[in-house]
């Protein structure tokens, strides 16, 4: 195919930033979980023709992160395909004569998170995803978002900008893969017989520091504990969610950058 590199690169810069407000709603039922074959094949085409501005890990350009899906708008597959095959007036994007498994590969790179090897993730509905965080999926009883919300479970307020989609699925599929290890439950038990059970925030050769079950900051030094366990096990078992409740929620949390 003949595509001049800079002008590949400015409809990537276009397409996260023009998205139409439809692109909000999620992806459509031709979004799907895209074969390595197709991974590959964007991978070949981002190196080829994107990478000059966007950078080998798609975080050179200001505000966006292509490889941890940090969009300015939420935009699904089908809205991917359709801005780039079409065009948007005014705002240096061109339409793009590309075949369906160029463009199919290059959705897939994007969404497996710049991974050649990886599983790319369907995004869904981030406002079915948000009833679901909010209710079903029960997640707001542990995590705070924007300032609401408890403590006992890591703030959530930016992890649509810090992970990418397949990051955020295996969360919910293998909570016990994806647990980072300073987040893994602790059981402290002082000198003087108090039991302490939450989450460690930080430590060092000399303390520890956590939130207990009540939400609360605690600091402790290791020479006032009688036992310091830290758990492999996560809190939470693997999501019950359906696939499509699983996307959805995915797609909510995507939307979480820290921006309001």
């Amino acid at each position: 195919m003949s595509i001049w590199p800079h002008r590949f690169a400015a409809w990537l810069a276009a397409f996260v930033v023009i998205a139409a407000p439809a692109s909000l709603s999620g992806q459509s039922d031709g979004d799907h979980t895209y074969t390595s074959e197709a991974i590959e094949t964007g991978s070949r085409l981002y190196v080829a023709e994107c990478a000059i501005c966007h950078g080998p890990n798609g975080d050179e350009v200001d505000g966006i992160n292509l490889r941890t899906g940090a969009f300015r708008r939420v935009s699904s597959d089908d809205d991917i395909r359709a801005i780039v095959a079409e065009g948007v007036g005014g705002q240096r994007m061109p339409a793009f004569d590309l075949r369906r498994n160029e463009l199919d590969g290059l959705v897939a790179y994007i969404r497996a998170g710049f991974d050649p090897t990886g599983v790319a993730v369907r995004v869904g509905d981030a406002e079915r995803g948000s009833d679901l965080f909010y209710g079903a999926a029960d997640c707001a009883s542990c995590h705070r978002v924007n300032g609401e919300g408890p403590r006992t479970a890591p703030d959530l307020s930016e992890i649509g900008a810090i992970r990418t989609p397949v990051a955020l699925q295996r969360a919910l599929l293998d909570p016990a893969a994806a647990l980072l290890p300073i987040n893994r439950p602790v059981r402290i038990v002082t000198t003087s017989g108090e039991e302490v059970r939450g989450r460690r925030l930080n430590e060092d050769t000399y303390t520890v520091q956590m939130i207990d079950g009540n939400g609360r900051l605690r600091s402790f030094l290791k020479a006032d504990l009688s036992e310091f366990m830290v758990s492999a096990e996560p809190t939470k078992q693997p999501t019950t969610l359906s696939e499509d409740e699983v996307a959805d929620l995915v797609g909510y949390l995507l939307s979480l950058t820290g921006e309001r």
